[in-house]
């Protein structure tokens, strides 16, 4: 079994319907059924956003730049149809030649050259003057392609153009799109018109977005010299739809994969499940400091700077989760798992070996290239096929690199999502300041949504850096408001004892001796100090400090 999964591929199974799927009474038409029935395009993740796909004939509309996918999304939408829904379907080219066609389907491992062969796909590479003629009459020989092949799906690439060739020729491009709708609604097929959208331009003629019942739109940009793509839909006819921006991918071997906004996911009850069960963190002290432990489907955020030991809190904390019968998984997004494995068996965590049973999973992705609405896909797979209890995200400070503007929101998708399935989770955040806090996060405003908050952190006391843990907030519990001092060792963090260190300099008491712990400035009195003050006797000397002698 593979210590990790690197990359997730993505399932490439039909989004599915109740059997009997119809649109709601409100939206049928009594006299024609077939209209009462939805189509799946077959675009991985589209059918999601469309809440299963199209309302059957429905003719529509995908615009967007060059380069956005407009072709590869139609090519997809055919090729769904024939391989899978027993739906022929035609492909009309005005500008790329049937051969052409087919080689980038390849590219895809989309298989239209055998459909093609076999008779359930047929490519038609024409001019817009022919096009237009064949619908102007009710009997062409474009009418007699498709019910030859029985088709019950078209792809007209592209409907530009038609535009072009109506301006070339004075020709009112209106009177032209009517002509094509009409044609197509005759026609009793469901349509995909693909439509040129220059950069500067915000949509397509607004006379184009009025006649079609279906549009969507591709988009593409760059930030931070990486490629963002993205499509909405921007309206459907007869159905309801997930509105917003969503995550597009073309991927070779796979074509346009789309990954719903992370924001917009249902909850999968109406009502939020709770549980009295409380989660051991794997440190018996710090359960105590938490009245008990974690309670069962809350959400813990653990912040503090690099090496304040949030990373082996984590792993102790799903250490004990597996112990206790769970199935634990691991989200890293700063160290690789290899890496991660190896530290921890230092630490006496044998994450191999859980790994091996199936009881612990790491999920492990770059943020070189992390796309937010991609990511949560992945690992809300994961939890709910293998049934995940226990998370840890390490680290989410990751997200606000990712998408600045964005990332709150996403923190509040990942509650809903964890809370929802009664999981529990610790999501892990680096703060930038070392020594003390003065405030939880500057940009991801995400403490309020937690229910839990961990703070670890060093203190300085003489020429000592020490670790202090403190937990200020828990929901529902009566949690112990006190600083202790914590070490990292075998078995992970463990609390200290309050009992005062032998020293003939500096003593080096308990945190229960000094104030002002969490503020960068902790202050104290030495017990000598205090003793000959509180009985009247002189302040004793201070030790000499050794001096450096000059060379």
């Amino acid at each position: 079994m593979p210590a990790y999964d690197s990359r997730l591929t993505r399932q490439v199974e039909p989004f599915r319907l109740p059997t009997g799927r119809r649109l709601p009474s409100a939206q049928r038409n009594p006299v024609v059924s077939v209209l009462d029935e939805i189509v799946a395009t077959g675009i991985v993740g589209l059918d999601e956003v469309l809440l299963g796909g199209v309302p059957r004939q429905n003719n529509i509309l995908v615009e967007g730049a060059p380069g956005t996918g407009k072709t590869t999304l139609g090519l997809g939408f055919i090729h769904a149809g024939a391989a899978r829904f027993n739906e022929p379907g035609v492909i009309v080219s005005f500008e790329l030649e049937p051969d052409k066609l087919l080689r980038d389907a390849r590219a895809f491992e989309l298989d239209l050259e055998r459909h093609v062969k076999e008779g359930r796909v047929r490519i038609l590479q024409t001019t817009p003057a022919v096009l237009l003629s064949e619908f102007r009459s009710p009997d062409g020989a474009f009418r007699n392609e498709l019910t030859s092949i029985g088709a019950k799906r078209l792809l007209i690439d592209g409907l530009t153009p038609l535009r072009l060739y109506a301006e070339m020729h004075d020709l009112p491009f209106r009177e032209d799109v009517h002509l094509l709708v009409e044609g197509l609604t005759r026609l009793g097929v469901t349509t995909m018109v693909t439509a040129e959208r220059d950069d500067g331009s915000h949509h397509a003629h607004p006379h184009e977005r009025f006649v079609f019942d279906t549009i969507i739109e591709l988009s593409r940009h760059e930030s931070k010299r990486r490629v963002h793509r993205a499509l909405s839909v921007i309206k459907s006819r007869g159905q309801d739809y997930i509105n917003g921006s969503h995550t597009m991918r073309i991927e070779s071997g796979a074509g346009v994969l789309v990954y719903r906004r992370a924001q917009s996911r249902p909850k999968i009850l109406e009502e939020q499940p709770t549980s009295k069960q409380r989660l051991s963190t794997g440190c018996p002290a710090l359960d105590i400091l938490l009245d008990g432990g974690l309670y069962e489907g809350s959400i813990t955020m653990a912040t503090g700077i690099s090496g304040t030991g949030k990373t082996v809190l984590g792993v102790q904390y799903l250490a004990a989760a597996v112990q206790a019968g769970k199935r634990a998984l691991l989200v890293t997004l700063d160290e690789h798992p290899q890496q991660l494995i190896r530290n921890a068996a230092t630490l006496g965590f044998d994450v191999q070996r859980m790994i091996d049973e199936g009881a612990f999973h790491i999920h492990y992705e770059s943020p070189l290239e992390l796309e937010l609405d991609v990511h949560f896909d992945r690992v809300a797979k994961l939890v709910d096929e293998l049934g995940i209890q226990c998370i840890v995200f390490d680290s989410i400070a990751v997200y606000e690199m990712s998408s600045p503007h964005e990332a709150s929101d996403y923190l509040y998708a990942i509650a809903n999502f964890v809370k929802g399935r009664l999981a529990t989770a610790i999501l892990n955040y680096e703060s930038p300041e070392l020594l003390g806090l003065s405030q939880i996060s500057e940009e991801l405003k995400g403490s309020h949504l937690v229910d839990n908050i961990i703070l670890l952190s060093y203190v300085e006391i003489s020429t000592n850096l020490r670790r202090a843990i403190a937990v200020p907030k828990v929901r529902g519990s009566a949690n112990v408001q006190v600083t202790r001092e914590y070490a990292i060792g075998m078995g992970g963090i463990a609390l200290l004892d309050e009992t005062p260190a032998e020293t003939s300099a500096v003593p080096q008491l308990p945190f229960s001796s000094y104030y002002g712990l969490l503020a960068r400035s902790p202050s104290r009195r030495s017990p000598a100090i205090d003793e000959a003050i509180s009985q009247g006797k002189p302040i004793p000397e201070a030790t000499p400090l050794p001096l450096e002698q000059p060379i």
